[in-house]
């Protein structure tokens, strides 16, 4: 059964950071996109940041330049660099992995950030 274990998740103020990890069971891992998705409450889930199998990033302008998505793939592992953490980030942070040009994916449980002073 595949896994994806959140941590790096708490309370932090504004201005801070944090980084979040995401270690998965994922077999072929160097062969999956990995993505980052937070969800607030009351509001839909969003993505934050898609690193591909070539390394390649993308994000939202909501997070351009202060969130830097990451993989080890030695390690089975996504991480999330966050910087300049606004109380607009708080949200459940959900990692996600997805077998290229196929329906296979899995999520992890999540891992809560809450910005504030």
């Amino acid at each position: 059964q595949v896994q994806l274990v959140e941590s790096g998740g708490g309370l932090v103020q504004p201005g801070g950071s944090l980084r979040l990890s995401c270690a998965t069971s994922v077999v072929t891992f160097a062969n999956y996109a990995m993505s980052w998705y937070r969800q607030a409450t009351g509001k839909q889930r969003e993505l934050v940041a898609t690193i591909t199998t070539n390394s390649n990033t993308n994000y939202p302008d909501s997070v351009k330049g202060r969130f830097t998505i990451s993989r080890d793939n030695a390690k089975k592992t996504v991480y999330l660099q966050m910087s300049s953490l606004k109380p607009e980030d708080t949200a459940v942070y959900y990692c996600n992995a997805k077998f290229p040009r196929t329906t296979i994916e899995y999520w992890g449980q999540g891992t809560q950030v809450t910005v504030s002073s």
